[in-house]
């Protein structure tokens, strides 16, 4: 690891409000947290700044859950995140995605007409930052404007978040699902 997670002893209360949006209060610890929030909050302004966005493309975003996991499955795959790979496992099986699902999902396959657009879309952002006008047309029959939107943000958040995750060697850790206080 490049960045180990926040030692205990150094938990402050900017950590604590750092993660207040993200974790009910009995998870704001170095346990409850896990190695990914808990090596971010090493800068706790950005994890601030960060979180209710990724708060957001968690739990208020106009895609399913499920297509949001068969996104992030697909980008945590092209980017050879190993934590993401791991995490987004767990939270796809948590929607309801079979195991087969998921390996499909990573390697860019579904059955499902949209979910396979969904993937198309995440390959063309990873190979060009650009989804083509073929598939934002065809992704356009079945997702309105704010669900495109969401689609892209979640794609670039996510390839962001595997790239930090890799890049601070942030190890996957027992599964621990997101959740806040609502």
């Amino acid at each position: 690891m490049r960045l180990t997670p926040l030692p205990a002893d150094q938990w402050d209360d900017d950590v604590d409000k750092a993660l207040a949006g993200m974790l009910p209060r009995r998870r704001r610890n170095p346990q409850g947290a896990g190695n990914a929030l808990s090596t971010l909050v090493r800068h706790p302004d950005l994890t601030r700044a960060f979180m209710p966005f990724n708060v957001h493309l968690l739990f208020a975003s106009t895609l399913s859950d499920r297509m949001r996991e068969v996104a992030i499955l697909r980008v945590s795959e092209l980017s050879e995140s190993p934590y993401e790979i791991e995490h987004h496992t767990g939270m796809g099986q948590a929607v309801g995605m079979t195991v087969e699902e998921i390996e499909d999902a990573r390697s860019g396959v579904a059955r499902d007409r949209v979910e396979q657009l969904v993937l198309d879309a995440v390959g063309e952002l990873h190979r060009r930052s650009t989804i083509t006008d073929d598939t934002w047309h065809a992704l356009g029959e079945h997702l309105d404007e704010r669900q495109l939107m969401d689609l892209v943000f979640t794609v670039g958040t996510y390839r962001t978040l595997a790239m930090a995750f890799n890049a601070f060697g942030i190890q996957p850790d027992r599964e621990l699902q997101p959740e806040y206080e609502r």
